[in-house]
């Protein structure tokens, strides 16, 4: 690779784990922002899941329009444009002083910051080395997670909500600058993708069912992993600290993977990574104590960290050009509903037993589904090869 190719590189690198971080964060403060939406602005805790259910259903949402757009626009104009708003949305955001305000204005900001994130995983996919971009995109967020959980804490405790959407605001702003290190065409189409998208639909709707598995049984046993503590004799300050350790864990793993990068073992480690995942599911049955609960959350902490990147790399090769805006709707949809169902499973079972058990069948699935999308990988590089394999000119006979 040449210097200016290295550069060009390393600055797409540097354009997604800043913006990926910082456009995630609302939804890593939501617990933060629960609380004290409540104590500020007296909302009722169905008020307060309302708005958080708008702003995740929004980013999501943002995949539909993205699949007129993406192959189209300059991304670099869209960006800009999208981070103005989101700028706007969070100081509107502190000074709103409605529920319905705060409702709609947390909806187009939303809305604008999941038109970003349809744009960083596409450019993931084309990135030079996919693993290294997706797990630059994981361990982004992971590492801002690990600052709002053991810092926001202490900094806003004594300061109203507003404080914490004008912080945003001011993230989001710094993230302009980032704006500059893609040119705004690398995701215009290419004659001849639409056709040979079409030969890979199969493959194509195992990759998202890969996708959404993994974030259901991710959403549905990591919301509850607290619970789950508590209900085996374990305070809640502990179970906390545990979970706050689990997630360092995290970030180390997939700063890991993303050192690693491109490797001809991704798929084994993928594997790997959902069966420690379905390891550390059994470890929560029955009453778990302290030592074998911990276990449970560094192990599934590790897991997921680990394996998303190279998931999300296998993904990204299969599908036609629109292939990782549909794996954002995905992982929306996962994080929406494994919440949803494992309350509703805990809800009518009484226990946590039903959900590990749903969430080990769900897992199984989402390996079935990755299988596949091997074997199709394997298959789009062999048909890849083949052309610059035959003779150019004609044969002898």
């Amino acid at each position: 690779m040449s210097p200016i190719a290295r550069n060009a590189e390393r600055s797409i690198y540097i354009y997604i784990a800043a913006i990926s971080a910082v456009l995630n964060a609302v939804l890593l403060v939501a617990p933060i922002l629960a609380s004290k939406l409540s104590a500020d602005l007296g909302l009722q805790p169905a008020q307060v899941g309302l708005i958080a259910s708008v702003e995740l259903g929004c980013f999501s949402l943002a995949t539909v329009p993205a699949f007129l757009w993406l192959r189209k626009v300059n991304i670099r104009t869209l960006t800009i444009a999208c981070l103005l708003v989101v700028v706007a949305g969070n100081v509107v955001s502190a000074l709103a002083g409605s529920f319905a305000m705060l409702l709609g204005i947390r909806a187009i900001t939303s809305f604008a910051a999941g038109s970003i994130i349809v744009v960083i995983l596409s450019l993931s996919a084309k990135a030079a080395n996919p693993s290294r971009a997706y797990g630059l995109f994981v361990v982004s967020q992971l590492a801002m997670g690990a600052v709002i959980l053991f810092l926001f804490p202490l900094i806003y405790a004594q300061r109203p909500v507003s404080a914490v959407y004008l912080t945003l605001a001011v993230l989001a702003a710094l993230c302009l600058i980032c704006a500059r290190c893609v040119r705004g065409d690398e995701l215009r189409a290419v004659p001849g993708e639409r056709s040979a998208a079409k030969r890979r639909v199969f493959p194509f709707a195992c990759a998202l069912v890969a996708v959404l598995g993994f974030y259901i049984a991710l959403g549905g046993v990591w919301t509850f992993m607290g619970q789950i503590a508590i209900g085996s004799g374990i305070e809640l300050d502990t179970a906390s600290s545990m979970i706050g350790i689990a997630t360092l864990f995290g970030v180390a793993a997939s700063f890991a993977s993303t050192l690693v990068g491109e490797n001809s073992l991704a798929r084994y480690f993928v594997l790997g990574g959902f069966a420690l995942m379905g390891i550390s599911v059994a470890l929560l049955y029955g009453m778990p104590g302290m030592v074998r609960f911990v276990l449970a959350a560094v192990l599934f902490k590790i897991a997921w960290s680990w394996l998303l990147p190279f998931l999300l790399a296998e993904v990204s090769r299969v599908g036609g050009p629109q292939v990782m805006n549909a794996t954002n709707m995905a992982i929306g949809g996962g994080l929406a509903i494994g919440p949803l169902l494992a309350g509703s499973i805990i809800q009518s079972a009484g226990g946590f037993t039903v959900m590990l058990s749903v969430a080990l069948g769900i897992l199984a699935v989402a390996v079935l589904a990755s299988v596949v999308v091997f074997r199709a990988s394997d298959a789009r590089a062999t048909a890849l090869e083949e052309p610059a394999s035959r003779p150019v000119g004609p044969v002898a006979s």
